[in-house]
């Protein structure tokens, strides 16, 4: 995957695939992340997708703008946890954890966002480990292992043999949204489909699901657009 650079004031970095499955010419902006991916077909030359983005370069820009910009973690600011902003405040400890004023970090400013992604990290793998026992001791399937990744494709899955795969990120969205998404997922062991059966089950367990998957549909790219780098 190569990327393509339309010239302006600020210049706009576009992703280039390829698809052999591709007809025609497609642009579009990851409602995650922000990213502009142009899609050719096998033979079009690059010119001719040069051409298209400088057609329709008003249109990219003005979608571009209506995204938030990214966030970065540091001392003074705060990182979305449970649904609620969490305050980073920088304190005499060796990594972070609770206190009255919020998330207490050391003060080494460079190393903020790995030092909050690991607490983070470690919050959710307990959260949607109890979350996933919750739901198959109701279902009354065992599932395998649970990974953790920061995925921006997917908030979970369920492979073949029953490991579970969330996005850590889940523990920055209210409780009930991550419960629902472990929900979802240890319903795959049942149903490994989104067929009516699979959704009556999703029901079962987790009756709010609706509300929940609207949350995740009208505000997951915001968590997405928390930097830890």
């Amino acid at each position: 995957m190569g990327c393509l650079i339309l010239d302006g004031n600020p210049p706009v970095e576009v992703l280039l695939r390829r698809s052999a499955r591709a007809r025609r010419l497609s642009l579009r902006i990851s409602r995650l992340d922000g990213r502009a991916t142009l899609t050719l077909p096998p033979r079009v030359p690059e010119r001719e997708g040069m051409a298209f983005l400088r057609d329709r370069e008003t249109w990219l820009r003005r979608h571009l703008a209506d995204i938030a910009p990214e966030t970065p973690v540091r001392i003074g600011g705060s990182v979305p946890f449970r649904g609620e902003p969490l305050a980073i405040v920088a304190g005499d400890v060796k990594r972070a954890r609770f206190g009255p004023q919020g998330l207490i970090v050391p003060p080494e400013a460079e190393k903020v966002g790995t030092r909050v992604a690991a607490f983070l990290k470690l919050q959710a793998r307990d959260a949607l480990a109890a979350a996933s026992d919750r739901y198959a001791a109701a279902l009354g399937k065992p599932y395998g292992r649970i990974a953790l990744r920061d995925t921006r494709s997917r908030w979970g899955s369920c492979s073949s043999v029953g490991d579970l795969m969330y996005s850590w990120r889940l523990v920055m969205a209210p409780p009930q949204v991550l419960d629902y998404v472990a929900a979802h997922e240890v319903a795959h062991l049942q149903h490994m489909d989104h067929s009516p059966r699979f959704w009556a089950t999703v029901e079962r367990l987790f009756p709010n699901h609706k509300a929940c998957r609207a949350w995740l549909k009208d505000h997951g790219g915001s968590l997405h657009r928390v930097r830890f780098d």
